[in-house]
């Protein structure tokens, strides 16, 4: 199956936004790519950095973006991933839109909430989980990959694929958090035995990388840092390799308890 994770400058300006989603996806129709991520609140802006909260996005420019890309996955048999500031009733979600080729839409929705992210939205309570040619995939939001039992729940639903999607920028270069980000990114990787794809906003410094790791941490693919472009790559599912059904075999045991643990271990 072919993904894709499109990178730029997001913007408080929701039409510029949808323009370059609308873009990628046609740039992407031309690759055959199957599912196309794109960053947190990358349709909308985040807020305060784009807009000032979350209550002055324009919620009626912004499903009318949404209707546009529910027909854009239709058209080009296309799951489309956004992120987007949705609002139901008055409360105020950091979310991650998933179009597809179907008449359904899947909605996530961000449950780590701290600072900024805390004075603007509230907590969603979905699993994150949806399913694409039976190819399970989990999808968590920025903050999330600090904190291992976020994706411990992805790996009892025996996803595929795990996506992060991220806001995750600096006004001045920050190569050390970069690679921090990084490190959190591939040992989420390593510890669920899945393979984890991250697409994060471009500027003015990206601080969380765009990019495709496997079931062991290695980087398959990464985007050249601070500059706008689409990832490509056919994510074909093979055996586990040996230290693989090692890391899986004690985590299933782990699942079912220390004292089952115990018992395998003597």
């Amino acid at each position: 199956m072919k993904i894709g994770a499109y990178q730029f400058q997001i913007t408080g300006d929701i039409a510029s936004n949808f323009q370059k989603i609308k873009l990628a996806v046609l740039r992407a129709s031309r690759e055959n790519i199957r599912i196309l991520i794109f960053p947190e609140c990358s349709l909308t802006g985040y807020p305060p950095h784009d807009i000032a909260s979350s209550s002055l996005c324009d919620f009626e420019q912004a499903i009318l973006c949404c209707d546009e890309l529910d027909k854009l996955a239709k058209k080009h048999e296309m799951y489309i991933v956004i992120g987007a500031i949705m609002r139901e009733n008055d409360n105020y979600y950091n979310s991650a839109i998933v179009f597809t080729p179907m008449v359904e839409r899947y909605v996530y929705q961000k449950r780590a909430l701290w600072g900024w992210d805390r004075d603007n939205f509230h907590p969603g309570n979905q699993t994150g989980v949806f399913e694409v040619d039976g190819i399970k995939i989990g999808i968590r939001i920025c903050f999330e990959i600090r904190f291992p039992e976020y994706f411990r729940e992805l790996y009892r639903e025996r996803t595929d694929l795990n996506i992060v999607m991220f806001y995750d920028i600096s006004d001045n270069d920050d190569i050390a958090r970069y690679d921090l980000m990084k490190a959190h990114i591939r040992t989420r990787a390593v510890e669920n035995v899945c393979h984890t794809l991250s697409v994060n906003a471009t500027g003015p410094y990206q601080t969380a990388p765009t990019a495709i790791y496997d079931r062991s941490g290695n980087t398959l693919m990464e985007l050249k840092r601070n500059t706008p472009g689409l990832l490509v790559y056919d994510l074909a599912l093979s055996e586990l390799d040996f230290g693989e059904c090692g890391r899986k075999e004690i985590s299933d045991v782990f699942q079912k308890g220390k004292s089952e643990y115990d018992k395998r271990l003597y």
